[in-house]
């Protein structure tokens, strides 16, 4: 009898192991297949794509807007909640880009966060200039001189990345190279959006010293720069869960679906 429990038990654990090495197995090969079904925007398809939206589904750019900024806030608050990284701040560009950081900002103190944003050049329209307002009226501190890189850490628990999107072409101007350098030296967690700033759309980044975000979210569909094989070491959400069904079956996207309500999927 005691034999037959022993090797009964061993029977038993190799078993086990052998299921357990099988899930993981078996989640790995979801996750490849995932990745692998998944296709990448150029930048030209990202620009005409976005193009598409506004002309032809008649989206207007405030309303594209919103939904980026909420699918940002959401996907940070799921990597990096309020609970743990409470003090955030928003870099953000002049461009839509800059705007979704915006949307985003107030939805993140809807969340919980204590947020600032760091707005160095602003765009001279009302639709930023109400963004800017309405992140004002929400409690949101707009920092007006930002602090050395070093000093960051002393105020802030997590950075959101909105200074330059798909359009961007190098160089970097002058006046926003202090943003982008506190994004890469500060030494803090960087949430990128859509794509991390001073890359190359689609080959990534051009050197050792560039930005290494530590999340990704893609509006919409990811762009090239986005690839496992680039994007390392960071975590990957979609968002913008707006395209329309004929968009989706024009640029031939494969993208995964999102799950129940939610306005984020992870990739």
């Amino acid at each position: 009898m005691l034999i037959h429990r022993v090797f009964g038990s061993a029977l038993v654990l190799r078993l086990a192991t052998i299921g357990f090495k099988g899930v993981i197995a078996s989640g790995e090969n979801q996750f490849h297949n995932k990745i692998n079904k998944m296709n990448y925007l150029t930048q030209s398809a990202a620009v005409a794509l976005d193009q598409e939206l506004f002309n032809e589904y008649k989206f207007s750019i405030d309303q594209l807007m919103e939904l980026a900024g909420l699918s940002v806030a959401t996907a940070v608050a799921r990597v990096f909640p309020s609970s743990t990284h409470k003090s955030a701040l928003i870099i953000c560009g002049p461009g839509n880009n800059g705007g979704d950081g915006l949307v985003a900002a107030r939805h993140m103190t809807l969340f919980g966060y204590n947020v600032g944003v760091y707005y160095p050049k602003r765009t001279p329209n009302s639709l930023y200039q109400n963004l800017l307002l309405q992140c004002e009226r929400f409690g949101v501190n707009i920092v007006e001189t930002l602090p050395p890189p070093e000093e960051l850490k002393n105020q802030y628990q997590v950075l959101v990345d909105a200074l330059f999107g798909f359009s961007f072409k190098p160089p970097v101007r002058e006046a926003l190279k202090p943003a982008l350098d506190a994004l890469i030296n500060a030494g803090l967690p960087v949430c990128s959006v859509d794509i991390p700033s001073g890359w190359d759309v689609e080959q990534g980044p051009d050197s050792e010293k560039s930005l290494k975000p530590d999340l990704l979210i893609s509006l919409s569909a990811p762009k090239l720069c986005a690839k496992p094989e680039i994007l390392k070491n960071a975590k990957h959400y979609l968002g913008g869960r707006f395209l329309p069904p004929s968009i989706i079956e024009k640029y031939k996207l494969k993208l995964p679906a999102y799950p129940d309500q939610s306005q984020v999927v992870e990739l």
